[in-house]
């Protein structure tokens, strides 16, 4: 049967970071309602989440991963097992497309970051789902990177420049197995998918990185440069990459944030020029507070993520998409 629903905030290209929200008005609708409606209306979905951002649904019958995996699926894209990704957090899976939000800590702080745009692998889509809401904080800020390019070309000219001629490069130490006390503790051996040194080696060789096996069996690894900046079908250009991130949160026992981002060439970030792009992104940031069994639909490409402290238990469930069968390719167009 049909559901009713109501739209809030769903102004097309507002001027800030706050999602469009979609509240499902009809009180126990069933599942198999809420996924018809959300394959009817999957297409205006994703096209409001490159909108705004990010699109909440909320007050949907989501109450599980198995629920939230059947939203997901309902949008008819291809799946990006995290297994597959390079990302370095670790996490869990808990069905074939829904995995466990970033394990680390409570008083690990997550900064803002597009989802592994410092690897050569990225999804165009991310999928959140509250399992439990924390006792206290734990929000998930949203801020969008078209918004933040726009003022950060304006005030700082010249490193959006070098940002975009020379791109970024990445360094991360990982551990050999697993690390979930870090935000970035995932082992190489998960996040290469091998079991061995010459298999890493392998692929590192295939990612153009380059490496260092260090003591205790770490692995220090560096990207190619990659591109900071992106353009989107409609012409907007956003800030697509990790460097906030990396430049405040990559720090565990293994990592130092000096050392964790440069520029393509190799040269130093313009410290007080990242230092104001990480003021702005605060200014623009929507930070959403979460209630059980919300939906959050995220556009990857326009809008970076992050996560508050928190008390209590807070689980937050994630999924990725792509766009094409292909999710896996790495010279899929950033700019």
């Amino acid at each position: 049967m049909p559901i009713t629903t109501s739209k809030i905030d769903c102004i097309t290209n507002n001027k800030d970071s706050s999602p469009c929200i979609i509240h499902c008005e009809d009180k126990d609708v069933a599942l198999d309602d809420a996924l018809n409606w959300v394959t009817h209306e999957a297409n205006n979905l994703l096209a409001s989440a490159t909108d705004h951002g990010a699109v909440l649904l909320r007050d949907f019958p989501v109450k599980s991963a198995e629920d939230f995996d059947a939203i997901v699926s309902a949008l008819n894209l291809p799946n990006f097992p995290y297994e597959k990704s390079l990302s370095n957090a670790v996490r869990v899976n808990r069905t074939p497309r829904v995995f466990s939000a970033n394990e680390a800590p409570p008083e690990v702080q997550i900064f803002f970051h597009h989802e592994m745009a410092q690897t050569p692998l990225y999804p165009r889509w991310i999928f959140f789902s509250c399992e439990v809401a924390a006792e206290e904080g734990g929000a998930t800020p949203i801020c969008r990177s078209d918004l933040l390019f726009e003022r950060l070309q304006a005030d700082r000219p010249d490193f959006v420049q070098a940002c975009e001629q020379r791109g970024l490069r990445y360094t991360n130490v990982m551990p050999s197995d697993n690390d979930a006390k870090s935000g970035m503790g995932r082992s190489w051996k998960s996040t290469l998918g091998v079991n061995g040194h010459s298999a890493a080696e392998k692929r590192l060789r295939d990612l153009d990185y380059t490496w260092e096996w260090l003591d205790g069996d770490c692995l220090r690894a560096t990207t190619p440069a990659l591109p900071a900046v992106a353009q989107l079908d409609d012409g907007r250009r956003v800030f697509f990459n990790q460097l906030i991130a990396a430049f405040r949160g990559w720090k565990d026992a293994r990592n130092d944030p000096s050392k964790s981002i440069r520029h393509g060439d190799g040269s130093p970030l313009d410290v007080e020029a990242v230092k104001h792009a990480v003021t702005i992104s605060e200014a623009l940031a929507f930070d959403l507070l979460w209630k059980k069994g919300d939906v959050v639909i995220l556009d990857n490409m326009v809008s970076m993520h992050a996560r508050r402290t928190f008390t209590g238990t807070r689980k937050v469930l994630a999924s990725l998409a792509c766009v094409e069968t292909n999710c896996f390719n790495a010279n899929s167009p950033r700019n």
